[in-house]
Formats: structure tokens, sequence, C-alpha cells
């Protein structure tokens, strides 16, 4: 997503001249953030995001928000994912790979893989968790797995997914198995086409 598509996507929301004013006050005034952003799902909605079920309204509210800062955005962006509720981490979370912050989001993407909400999960592992090393980053798709949040959600799976993941995986499907349980479709799947890759 990109700054103008949710700008697009938010312009039936209730209230759009707060919206704007919101995007000016933060473009002149970083200090006025956290404000706007306890405030945007209340002026904005909570519904899904026309377009991006995936996203909500209020999380693209408070991203496009974040997108509007003059300077500044990692230390922006942190205070407001430790200041804020699961929704307002969750819209950090989303908003980082628009924002140019280099690697220095990534110990929040650290920090939401380590909790049990799988909306933050699932948002930390959006295009921006390609900033995580490689042994991070698999351990977050078994995350993913344990916790049932569907494989489609991880961004760039297919390219990053490896022979390590498939062992990984694998060890999981095994244990299962002997428990008695089975893994989810989507997990099983992806096992299948790596190992095929590696036959």
């Amino acid at each position: 997503m990109t700054p103008d598509e949710l700008r697009a996507a938010l312009r039936d929301v209730p209230d759009p001249g707060w919206l704007a004013a919101a995007e000016r006050d933060v473009a002149t005034d970083p200090t006025t953030l956290g404000r706007h952003v306890a405030a945007a799902g209340r002026r904005c909605g909570r519904g899904p995001l026309p377009g991006r079920p995936d996203w909500t309204v209020d999380d693209a509210a408070r991203a496009l928000l974040l997108t509007a800062l003059p300077a500044d955005h990692a230390t922006w962006a942190t205070t407001v994912y430790r200041q804020g509720d699961a929704a307002e981490k969750r819209a950090v979370l989303r908003a980082l790979p628009m924002l140019p912050v280099g690697d220095a989001g990534v110990p929040l993407l650290h920090d939401a893989i380590r909790t049990n909400d799988t909306r933050l999960v699932a948002a930390a592992l959006g295009p921006y968790a390609r900033r995580l090393d490689p042994p991070a980053w698999r351990q977050a798709v078994l995350k993913c797995v344990f916790m049932d949040v569907p494989l489609d959600v991880v961004a760039d799976l297919d390219e990053r997914a490896d022979a390590e993941l498939a062992v990984m995986l694998g060890g999981l499907a095994d244990e299962r198995r002997d428990a008695g349980r089975s893994m989810p479709a989507d997990a099983t799947e992806l096992l299948h086409r790596l190992r095929a890759r590696q036959a």
C-alpha cells in the first residue's frame, strides 16, 4: 500500500474532513500524532477497508497519519507502538513499509511476533518482514502455524521459504501426528512444495 492508495480507500470515511485536517496537523506539529491516532477509530470507523479486507479503516487512517510525519518516523512509530493499544500497534506494523525507517522498525516486529495476538503476528509478517533475518523469519512462520494464522499473510513466503523451514515444518508435522493432531492445510501444502523443490 502507498499513502495515495490509502487516501483513495479512505475517501468514504464518515468524517473525511477530520482525517485531512489530522494529516495536516501531524505534518506541521508531530506532537499531535498521539491524539489523532487515538481518535482515528472513532472518527473514521473500524470496519474492513474497501478493497483490502485484511486491513481495517482505522489501520489505514493511522498508517496515513504516520506517513504524514515530517521527520523522525522511526521515533514516532516506536512511541505509538509502545504506548498504543493492540489496534494502534497493528497500524504501526502495517505502516512500516511506507515509512523511511530502515531497519529501525525491526524490534517492533520482534515484539509483535512474541505476543499471542494473532492480529499482531499477522501484521508483523507483511512486506516489512523482509528485514527479519532468516532464523527470526522462519520462527515467525512457524509461530503462524502454531497459532493457526493463515500463511497467506506472510509476505514473500514462497521466495523466502527454504530447506531449513522445511525441516522445521516437518518436525512440527511429526509432533502433531504423534499427538493425534493435524497440521493446517496451508502449512501442509507449503511443506509439500518445499520437499518437491528438494527432490
